[in-house]
């Protein structure tokens, strides 16, 4: 092997290693809340599977048992409701 291959070789596990690294570091303190309804996987149990007689199998899930979370739209990250806040001036007596 010639020293462009191991320097290669060297990088791509570097690179491979660093991936690893990350992937840990945001598993354990991710920087985007998890959906609390999907577990942060952005599929829940399909209906059609919950409530048959084990067969699997509607137009929402395509056959796979598994649809998309409601809660989140399907990415899997808790998301903030909106909210709207309305301030009303406050009534004072007029200063003479």
């Amino acid at each position: 092997m010639g020293p462009i291959v191991i320097t290669q070789l060297a990088t791509g596990l570097s690179v491979l290693a660093g991936a690893v690294l990350v992937k840990s570091v945001m598993e354990h303190n991710p920087m985007v809340p998890r959906c609390p309804s999907c577990n942060g996987t952005g599929r829940v149990t399909c209906l059609c599977s919950r409530w048959s007689d084990r067969d699997v199998g509607c137009r929402t899930c395509a056959g796979s048992g598994r649809m998309n979370c409601s809660s989140c739209g399907g990415t899997g990250t808790g998301r903030p409701l909106p909210a709207r806040v309305a301030i009303r001036p406050q009534n004072r007596p007029p200063s003479y």
